[in-house]
């Protein structure tokens, strides 16, 4: 039996007062299988109260196998795996891959019920019902449609429902892994517009290196603290290097330092102090050039501070960004159907970085596309509007029906 939406906690949250006008789900079979998707918990284990996305990949699968269509898994770690579903084309030599990553951030802060999807004024509420749950549910009634009608497309269609995105990219890395294919359409909130450009990232941790004293003779230790002060002030001047070179599309590379450890105690001179560097990659930026800049400006501090001793760690994660030509035959066709729906064709950009920088990295050239917003995405209210997402549907529909 259809399930229809459960009411939002009255709780103070923003959103209560739209609840006077829910509708049921089981009215739409899209929006009941994105209601579906939300109910199920896949938060990536990496964040507080996660799980293995199994539970999702397996009713992904399941709705697949009742419409009839090829299934297979790929494991990416023990109880991990994504899901890759066939649709056969008239052209088996040429594919396109329709991506979309099945796990969400932590629910943690959260001010609604999280895995209660409920409807309010054209809404679904709920972890992962923009990101990335609404484009996966448009994504999935696409090659459903395809199939109930009987359509062959010209080439053959994959989609891809991968595990990690929110962590480690691991999901899109396994993907990629012997993967060919002519294009890639990649769900994120981008509020229907078609993104053939987005910033990728480089995540690393700088040491400083000190030696510990009692607080009441500091003079005999090296204070770590005092030096990472130092470093960050040359730092903070290097961004205004990444502002003067900015991306016709993206706009500047941007630097962030999210997090600083460092002491033990009050009263010890602290021997240890880190920080973490979130640096936002350019197309044309390659992570090891980045690593190298922040080695030399170390080196730069290291030779006008006595005392200072610094290491800079190896990336914990690397993303590439993506940069596809506006001329690419993904970008021109989605700019056609857009202009069929009377959305804005116009190539844009976004500042975050996703699956598809790896796909394109790959040699699979690559656009996003997908309803909501990324003002939603990761939210205290995190929703998305159903419009937009049977919107995506059609967009998909077009698409596959089309590219060869």
């Amino acid at each position: 039996m259809m399930r229809s939406s459960r009411p939002i906690a009255t709780n103070g949250s923003p959103v209560n007062h739209l609840i006077r006008r829910c509708l049921p789900m089981n009215e739409d079979p899209l929006i009941h299988t994105l209601a579906d998707l939300v109910r199920l918990n896949s938060v990536n284990p990496a964040f507080e109260g996660g799980q293995p996305e199994a539970g999702i990949i397996g009713y992904i699968r399941s709705f697949f196998e009742q419409r009839g269509l090829e299934t297979s898994e790929q494991e990416v770690l023990p109880g991990r795996p994504n899901l890759i579903v066939r649709l056969p084309g008239r052209n088996p030599r040429r594919r396109l891959v329709l991506e979309a990553h099945v796990d969400t951030v932590s629910v943690k802060g959260m001010t609604i019920p999280p895995f209660e999807p409920a409807l309010a004024d054209g809404r679904l509420y709920g972890r992962g019902a923009c990101d990335n749950k609404g484009g996966l549910a448009a994504m999935m009634h696409a090659l459903a449609w395809c199939r109930q009608e009987g359509l062959t497309p010209p080439c053959e269609v994959w989609l891809a429902a991968v595990v990690d995105e929110e962590a480690g990219f691991r999901g899109v890395a396994k993907l990629c892994e012997g993967l060919s294919a002519e294009a890639a359409v990649v769900a994120e909130p981008t509020q229907l517009r078609v993104v053939i450009a987005s910033k990728g990232v480089v995540r690393l941790r700088i040491h400083t290196l000190g030696r510990s004293a009692h607080s009441s003779q500091p003079h005999l230790g090296v204070n770590a603290i005092t030096m990472m002060a130092r470093l960050i002030v040359a730092l903070e001047e290097d961004v205004s290097r990444l502002a003067a070179q900015p991306h016709p599309l993206l706009g500047p590379a941007t630097a962030s330092i999210g997090l600083i450890r460092g002491g033990v105690q009050v009263n010890t001179v602290p021997d240890e102090c880190s920080i973490d560097i979130d640096r936002r990659l350019l197309p044309g930026e390659a992570a090891e050039e980045i690593v190298a800049d922040y080695r030399r400006i170390v080196a730069a501090v290291k030779s006008v501070t006595p005392g200072f001793e610094a290491m800079v760690e190896p990336p914990s994660l690397i993303e590439e960004p993506l940069d596809t030509p506006f001329h690419s035959l993904p970008a021109r066709l989605a700019a056609q159907i857009l202009g069929e729906l009377k959305l804005d064709p116009t190539p844009a950009s976004v500042p975050f970085c996703s699956d598809a920088g790896k796909l394109d990295r790959h040699g699979v050239p690559s656009i996003l596309f997908g309803p909501g917003s990324i003002d939603q995405a990761h939210a205290a209210v995190e929703y998305v509007d159903c419009a937009q997402v049977r919107l995506a549907f059609d967009f998909y529909r077009r698409f596959i029906e089309r590219f060869e």
